[in-house]
């Protein structure tokens, strides 16, 4: 009995054969490339010996079970977890990895987190260029700077090797790049409690809070979890240039919530509301045309402010500082904090605007032109300007007048009198008219002297005149009238009524000669003359008196009883002219009925036959 069972015991069944030959198949598959568990037979200085059976063992440096700022702790007989690489090496031993198992491990760990949105755990061990290393307990992660905070951290040394929570952003195992966030985490956080202390504010509520930032625009006031923004603007009434005029950082404030954006969760707050609103009433502080003083805040190019009181301020405009001085900059009129008068132009309450006038506080000095140089009066002044449409001259106070070329001369057009003035020259002029509310006085320099058309009179359409001749040129010539300044042009048309005698060329300078006035308008100025128009007349006149010319008369025979009757004063040139004109015409008429045959007697009878 005891042989048979030894026997039995010795040579297993088939069943414990198949059990035994399965087992040592699942020891033998063990890949390359995985993770498998293994036992520490031995420490040898800084290298562990494991035992991961298919009879061979490998080594694995201390330092690669280290954990991060903690050193390992092992003993002979644990048992941990490796990577395999290979079976054997040269030297018969298995090639493991503590790291690359602990990777592993935390790679597949991390990979159910990013899936289901989890947060993970790591700590920041290294600096690197644009950003940070994150230990996620065996993956190394990368950290962008900018994924830090919510806002930049200027010193990140007390974050690092703490154990801190991080959100995955982007994963490649392929790659093994993993992307982390700290900010991601604090925006959460954030959100929350924002939701949270928001929930409990409302609109209107005075609450206090710590500085805890300032900028050019405003202060950052902690709330207690949450930031709200003071606004520059809505620290004080007054102009305030920069928000540490008032605060500092670390100081406790008492503010107001003006308005809370539901939507991004923002809060402005505001101090000057906690205060009595210095423009209520304001048109009556401040009516119109009043004069107050007041000091310079600010200058700017269109103007300067002038703080009347604490929270307000009006606007000098430009145009409102200066009488006579244009186009100038306010700098050079006031100065910050000079005080100066001014006067109420405008009250806007709804806008909260007041227009102010500096010069308006001083003497208007068109005003003072006039009192002192009244219309008809004569000035004098340097041309300070010569435009296309006249002159400008400086005049005292400051003020310019301007001569119109209308008023520059009285018989020359003004596009030729001004060619003799030039910029700098000192002229008289008249005052012809100041308009204090436009600010313009007109000059007139022509106006010195008397208008040569006063001395016409009241001339009238035909009226016989004399002319002095004072320029000749090609299309007629330019008459003076006798014993006035008054110039006009005869046409060369109207030169003659002889078309032979319509010759500019015949008349010399100084030549006199009479014509008769066609037309005479004394508003305008226009005056002409025609020797043609004269000659025309005197004929007419002279048939309607002595006959027609046809009944025989000669042109002497009528000329001569006219002038005689007239009472015409004849030189003695003129009377000879006349005498020795009139045989002329005479021959000129027998010696046509000559050549015709027919004598003037002959004439007589047969008229005589005719009339029988």
């Amino acid at each position: 009995m005891s042989q048979t069972s030894t026997s039995n015991e010795m040579n297993p069944t088939h069943d414990e054969f198949a059990a035994l030959l399965a087992e040592s198949f699942s020891k033998d598959d063990i890949r390359e490339g995985s993770v498998i568990k293994g036992k520490i037979v031995a420490i040898e200085k800084d290298l562990a010996v494991i035992d991961v059976g298919l009879k061979t063992e490998g080594r694995i440096q201390l330092r690669e079970f280290d954990l991060p700022g903690k050193p390992a702790n092992l003993s002979i007989g644990d048992e941990v977890e490796v990577y395999l690489e290979r079976v054997e090496n040269a030297l018969g031993e298995a090639v493991l990895s503590r790291d690359k198992a602990r990777r592993e491990e935390s790679w597949n760990r991390l990979e159910k987190q990013y899936e289901a949105g989890e947060k993970v755990t790591g700590q920041i061990f290294n600096k690197v260029k644009g950003g940070f290393t994150v230990d996620l307990d065996g993956a190394v992660a990368f950290l962008p700077g900018s994924q830090v905070d919510i806002r930049p951290v200027r010193d990140i040394n007390p974050l690092m090797h703490q154990p801190q929570p991080f959100q995955i952003l982007k994963m490649d195992r392929r790659r093994g790049n993993i992307v982390v966030s700290r900010r991601a985490v604090l925006e959460e956080t954030r959100a929350e409690q924002r939701a949270d202390i928001v929930a409990r504010l409302a609109e209107g509520q005075v609450i206090e809070g710590l500085v805890k930032n300032i900028t050019d625009y405003g202060a950052f006031i902690d709330l207690g979890g949450i930031d709200g923004l003071l606004h520059v603007t809505d620290m004080a009434w007054r102009r305030v240039n920069h928000p540490s005029e008032i605060l500092n950082v670390g100081d406790n404030v008492k503010v107001q919530i003006v308005r809370i954006n539901p939507e991004t969760q923002r809060i402005s707050l505001g101090m000057k509301q906690l205060q009595e609103d210095p423009w209520q009433a304001i048109e009556a502080k401040y009516p119109v045309e009043g004069k107050f003083k007041g000091t310079v805040t600010n200058i700017a190019d269109y103007g300067a402010f002038v703080e009347l009181e604490p929270g307000v301020e009006g606007l000098i405009h430009v145009s409102e500082m200066s009488w006579t001085k244009k186009n100038i900059h306010p700098g050079k009129i006031v100065a910050t904090s000079q005080e100066v008068e001014i006067q109420i132009l405008e009250v806007d309450p709804n806008k909260r605007r007041i227009s102010l006038g500096l010069k308006q506080t001083q003497d208007n000095p068109w005003d003072t032109f006039l009192a002192s140089h009244p219309k008809g009066s004569t000035v004098e002044g340097p041309i300070r300007n010569i435009t296309e449409f006249g002159l400008f001259i400086g005049l005292e106070g400051g003020v310019d007048g301007m001569v119109h070329l209308s008023d520059l001369d009285w018989n020359r057009p003004g596009d030729e009198a001004i060619k003799d003035y030039k910029k700098g020259d000192d002229v008289t002029a008249v005052v012809l008219d100041v308009d204090s509310s436009k600010e313009r006085i007109s000059l007139g320099i022509k106006q010195i002297g008397s208008d040569p058309a006063e001395a016409l009179g009241d001339l009238r359409k035909g009226a016989t005149v004399t002319c002095e001749v004072v320029a000749v040129q090609d299309n007629g010539i330019e008459v003076k009238i006798a014993d006035t300044d008054f110039t006009t042009f005869m046409k060369r048309s109207d030169l003659s009524r002889d078309r032979s005698e319509q010759r500019p060329e015949r008349f010399t300078v100084g030549n006199k000669l009479d014509a008769a006035v066609t037309s005479f308008d004394k508003a305008s100025r226009r005056l002409t003359v025609s020797v043609k128009a004269l000659e025309i007349s005197q004929e007419k006149e002279a048939v309607a008196q002595f006959g027609s010319t046809d009944s025989g008369a000669s042109l002497g025979d009528i000329l001569g009883p006219m002038i005689t009757q007239g009472g015409t004063e004849e030189t003695e040139e003129e009377a000879k002219e006349a005498s020795s004109q009139a045989p002329k015409a005479e021959e000129s008429s027998e010696e046509s009925a000559s050549a015709e045959g027919v004598s003037s007697s002959d004439t007589e009878k047969q008229a005589d036959e005719d009339k029988s």
